[in-house]
């Protein structure tokens, strides 16, 4: 249990990470990019991939390099969608992206969709669309800040939503993605060691090329990132070789624990405001969780 308690605190905490930085205009991509060398240097240390297994990735390329680009791009997404949205909703949509394997086993590889598994992907439907809900957004936006033109305001107001969405589909398409490198028999570590390698290369080479302006702040804070990132991983996979014959103890505990704490802090810490319908889609996005597990 411990290894799991470490999994969901190491997963809130990048959300408090990326929070804190967002409020200090600290340029997240630059975070980013100095938090994938740490990870490249942990999950070597840590998870001991096999290097020598790398002539049989073959098709596997293909997906390593989409998450290549897909791994900083989502952490920049979630940087957004939490200084839009809050912390609260963000690792709720983080934590919903779940539904989106199971669609694409219904839809591309064809699995059959249950009864039980249709009524989980309502409530996570119906828990996206409570959580992005925000009944007086543009009009406290508008009365705020009044010396801004309300095109401006009203265009930012209409992004707000499509950055949790971003998160949701995101993190669900990554999740897709190493599925199917599992199912080419890659192993796991291998593939996480060369996809944070290649994601922080071609992070640097962006930043290179549209000659970003380097803070000291954002590229030390990448270390810590860097951190929280592979610890989350690592502890998340100890807590299910240690708990093999409870896994619903470690996905249910996770994904729960991580919408949990994430709300207590971001109510408690950084009083981010929740109406009764963003009250609502937490909890049916702690019951769609459990019920998808359980069909």
């Amino acid at each position: 249990m411990l290894y799991l308690i470490i999994a969901v605190l190491c997963s809130v905490a990048v959300s408090v990470l990326l929070k804190v930085l967002r409020q200090r205009d600290i340029d997240i991509r630059q975070t980013i990019v100095t938090g994938y060398p740490v990870a490249f240097l942990l999950t070597w240390i840590l998870l001991k991939p096999d290097v020598s297994g790398i002539n049989t990735l073959g098709g596997a390329w293909g997906i390593i390099l989409a998450l290549g680009i897909l791994l900083p791009a989502v952490f920049v997404v979630l940087g957004r969608a939490i200084a839009a949205v809050g912390m609260v909703a963000s690792d709720a949509a983080q934590r919903l992206s779940l539904i989106i394997p199971i669609i694409a086993a219904f839809l591309l590889f064809g699995e059959v969709l249950t009864g039980t598994r249709i009524f989980g992907l309502v409530l996570g439907f119906l828990a996206l669309g409570a959580l992005i809900y925000r009944p007086q957004q543009l009009e406290t936006i508008t009365t705020n800040n009044e010396n801004k033109p309300y095109n401006t305001l009203q265009r930012h107001a209409l992004r707000t939503p499509l950055w949790l969405f971003g998160v949701w589909t995101g993190y669900g398409v990554i999740d897709i993605l190493f599925k199917q490198v599992a199912k080419q028999g890659a192993a796991f570590p291998l593939t996480l060691f060369i996809s944070f390698g290649l994601a922080g290369l071609l992070l640097f080479i962006y930043l290179l090329i549209i000659r970003v302006r380097w803070q000291g702040r954002a590229l030390a804070a990448g270390l810590l990132l860097g951190a929280l990132n592979i610890g989350n991983i690592y502890a998340y996979i100890r807590a299910h070789q240690l708990l093999s014959e409870s896994p619903s103890i470690v996905f249910t505990g996770m994904n729960v624990g991580v919408i949990a704490v994430a709300t207590l802090i971001g109510v408690g810490v950084f009083k981010e405001h929740l109406n009764r319908i963003n009250m609502l889609g937490l909890l049916l996005a702690v019951s769609c969780v459990a019920v998808l597990f359980l069909a």
